[in-house]
Order: structure tokens, then sequence, then C-alpha cells
């Protein structure tokens, strides 16, 4: 159950989404989905990498060298591999959580929740900490003021369900709060968050960004008001810091 990838769609001056293959996560279909940006510099950060195909490729070619293949969390590290032999001259980077999965791949420094010198002041970080199970990087590209969010927010559209999933498959889609109309992270992620007062502290800094859109790994990605987005599908985090 795959679809093929498309070229990259250019969202701003400095920013294109390329949408990936249909991947099978124990037994669920998901969509994938690639943000890339251009830097000041001209070089290329591309997050969450999807599927490689001749198309992206081809666009890429045109837009600028590839330098940065940034994982946000553990999951998505797929084709990490397949990128960095397509593009040699990219730095990898994730989480420690990532770092240790993929102890077969040489990545820069950690990622946490300051931006690393080689993006720093046009793209900010929040890093999403406290679950026993897995940590998030979350980031914000001011120019084109876009909050980019794998895992903490899903968002899958009822097209996609009625298409992918079976029936019983879309009753959990909304029970576990992953379905457009009521988005967020899965139910099995929020209860591992054992201690939220880091997460809520991130959650503080994403909402201190002047956020329009808000670009997801799996579903409908939002195009305005992201400010407003943001807060209601991170509500299930608890009240703010005081």
């Amino acid at each position: 159950m795959h679809s093929p990838a498309v070229a990259c769609e250019q969202v701003h001056d400095s920013l294109w989404i390329a949408e990936g293959e249909i991947v099978d996560f124990y037994g669920f279909a998901y969509p994938t989905r690639s943000v890339v940006v251009r830097l000041d510099n001209g070089d290329l950060w591309v997050w969450s990498p999807v599927r490689l195909t001749e198309a992206i490729i081809r666009d890429l070619q045109v837009l600028g060298p590839v330098r940065h293949l940034v994982s946000p969390n553990k999951l998505h590290h797929l084709y990490l591999q397949d990128w960095k032999q397509a593009f040699p001259e990219a730095q990898l980077w994730g989480p420690a959580s990532t770092i240790k999965k993929r102890r077969d791949l040489k990545f820069h420094a950690a990622l946490r929740g300051l931006s690393p010198a080689e993006w720093q002041g046009e793209i900010d970080q929040a890093w999403f900490t406290g679950s026993l199970i897995m940590d998030e990087v979350v980031f914000f590209h001011r120019p084109s003021r876009t909050v980019i969010v794998a895992d903490l927010i899903e968002a899958l559209t009822e097209e996609f369900l009625r298409e992918h999933w079976p029936w019983w498959m879309r009753l959990l889609a909304r029970v576990d709060g992953i379905a457009a109309q009521n988005p967020g992270a899965p139910r099995e992620w929020r209860v591992t968050f054992l201690d939220r007062l880091p997460a809520r502290a991130a959650r503080q800094k994403v909402l201190g960004w002047s956020a329009d859109r808000v670009v997801m790994a799996h579903g409908d990605w939002v195009r305005k008001d992201g400010h407003a987005y943001l807060e209601r599908s991170l509500a299930w985090l608890g009240p703010p810091l005081r």
C-alpha cells in the first residue's frame, strides 16, 4: 500500500514540502512528508527525509546543495542512509535517541533545545522530553513563520482514513486523538509523559513563536492560524507554566 513521492512544492520563498510514500507502522498506514528549507547561505536543510525519488533529486539539484539531514525523533530515520549516500556532503542531525538507534550512521552533535550555529537565527527549535519512550525536537522556520512537527501532532484526514484504514481502525484513530478533527499526539505516547514539566516548557517556547503555518509529517498541514492550532493540539500536556 504505497504511493510514489512527488516533487517539492514551494510554499514560501525558502521553504518547500515533499510528499512521501505511505508507510506501514505496525499494520497502520501513515502518509509521510518532508520539509526542505533553503538557508540564507544557500544550503538546504531537509527535515524528516522521505523516500528519495528521481523527482525529488531533480528539484533539489535546482534549489541548492543538500547540507543538513534532520531526524526530529527516533521514528523518523528510515531514509537517512539513502539520502546520505545520495548527498555525501550532508551532515546527519538528530536527538540522542535517534543517534543511539542508528549507530550505523555518523551524526553531528545531538540536537536539543537550542539551535546549532549552522541554522541559528533562521530555524528555532524546542525539545519535548519527559516521556518514558520518546522525545522530539520541534522546529520553527522564522522567515516563513512555519512550525514543523513530526509525531507530537498527527492529523489524519477522513479521506485518508477511509481509503487506507478499515472502519475499526478509523474508530481507533479518533479515540487515539490523531484524526484531523481532533489532532494531537497518539494517546499511547501521551500517557508516557510522566514528567510533563519539561514538555510544558517546550510548549511554552513553541507558543511564543509567531506561527502561521504548521507542517506535520502525518496528516493535513495547516496553512493559517497556526498559533491557535498549536494551542489546541498541544492542550493535552496540561495547564501552562506559571
